[in-house]
């Protein structure tokens, strides 16, 4: 594959773009007279919070939780490991540990929530009478369903005690600044992860035509508790909201603009076509090669060479019992639609080091991808149909696995036309 390196390069380029950087300025909140609490939760919120812990001068406590694995050491900020995307009881506890601490606070502290995408699943809070197998069951449904994030969120703000702007009125009458890395395509601030200090005006009625939009099996006391108004989550308009202050630190669209630098400096044009793509992932992967196949046929709408750049979360309907996630499906899905052509190369890979649940953000392909596992003896198309993209990119040493990347900023996907 040519242009490997250069693939690896743009997204190095988008992590560091991602990686918080708090600046001392007029955005900064001056030290209250009480306490100040950082909380909440985060594929990359111990890199936040230990970003936060050098700037902030005074004393400061507080509680994040980040998947297991990805912790890194803070103080005296405590970080808590946790499970994902299914939750645990390690994130039951740790949750009601946070809602005891923002009931603690007066109007005399500050309170500072750091949010990055994947807290939804790190913090389950499930309302009085129900369970966390209740959650589970939840959680599990949604991942199988191929809604997009922002559809789950809003799902998820109406099964819960500390999201949907809960977590703010625990706190109240603190003041409240919150720092966000956003991964939620359009950077809707609310969804991040299913809005704790953030409300937005989705209803359970909305939730309730999710659930039946994508045909979600739920225990029936999950659907009898968002049948009633006890599931109804903040309303945004709620004057307790009113003086609390939201940053956002790192967005998708920043990253890709720094991977767009990359491949220009190596004389490729970059073209950004979304940070918000949605949909089922192997659909999205024909729509790129149907774009890339144009542009190498007939030099339009750009000359070559280009590299089409988006962002954003693809999902997947899960059919079959196979490993993968959205990204590689997403790559496997373009293989077989471009095999045998030369002149393209592809990658695509989630940008906090994990694709679904295996251990690869995602992996490379080009034209000769395709062929390569009929030498074999197996079939692209039929790990397409298992959902098994990993163990298909598994066999040809295309995986790409970083580790860990201490931020989250959704999908990056590059295809090089030469």
């Amino acid at each position: 594959m040519r242009h490997r390196n250069l693939l690896e390069s743009a997204f190095n380029a988008v992590i560091s773009a991602a990686q918080p950087k708090f600046l001392r300025d007029e955005h900064f909140p001056k030290p209250p007279k009480g306490r100040v609490v950082v909380l909440w939760a985060g594929k990359g919120v111990a890199q936040v919070a230990r970003a936060f812990e050098r700037v902030w001068d005074g004393p400061l406590e507080g509680l994040v939780v980040t998947r297991c694995g990805y912790a890194v050491p803070c103080e005296p900020i405590e970080v808590v490991e946790a499970a994902h995307p299914i939750p645990d009881r390690t994130g039951l506890n740790a949750a009601h540990r946070m809602l005891m601490l923002a009931e603690s606070l007066t109007a005399y502290d500050l309170l500072i929530a750091l949010i990055t995408g994947g807290g939804s699943a790190f913090l389950p809070a499930h309302p009085v009478g129900l369970s966390l197998r209740d959650e589970q069951a939840l959680c599990s449904a949604l991942l199988s369903s191929g809604a997009p994030i922002s559809d789950m969120n809003c799902v998820r703000k109406h099964f819960s005690e500390i999201k949907g702007g809960r977590l703010a009125l625990a706190a109240y009458p603190a003041k409240i600044v919150s720092y966000i890395v956003s991964d939620i395509p359009g950077d809707d601030l609310s969804l991040v992860p299913s809005g704790p200090t953030i409300p937005n005006s989705s209803t359970r009625q909305d939730a309730l035509k999710m659930v039946n939009q994508y045909g979600l099996k739920l225990p029936a006391a999950v659907l009898q508790h968002l049948n009633t108004a006890t599931a109804d989550a903040a309303d945004p308009t709620d004057a307790r909201f009113k003086n609390n202050l939201v940053n956002l630190l790192a967005s998708p669209q920043s990253s890709l603009d720094a991977a767009s630098e990359i491949v220009r400096s190596n004389d490729i044009q970059p073209w950004i076509l979304s940070d918000a793509i949605e949909g089922e992932a192997r659909e999205i992967g024909k729509m790129h090669t149907a774009m890339a196949k144009h542009i190498l046929g007939r030099d339009q709408p750009m000359h070559k060479p280009v590299c089409l750049i988006s962002g954003g979360e693809t999902t997947v309907t899960l059919k079959g019992s196979g490993r993968g996630g959205p990204n590689t499906e997403f790559l496997l899905s373009l293989t077989i639609a471009i095999d045998g052509t030369q002149g393209i190369d592809a990658f695509a890979a989630d940008t906090d080091g994990i694709d679904g649940s295996g251990n690869n953000a995602g992996a490379f392909a080009d034209g000769t991808t395709c062929a390569r596992p009929c030498r074999m003896g197996l079939n692209a198309k039929d790990f397409l149909l298992n959902n098994d993209a990993y163990s298909a990119f598994e066999h040809l040493n295309d995986l790409f696995v970083p580790g860990s990347t201490g931020t989250n900023v959704n999908d990056f996907r590059a295809v090089i036309v030469q």
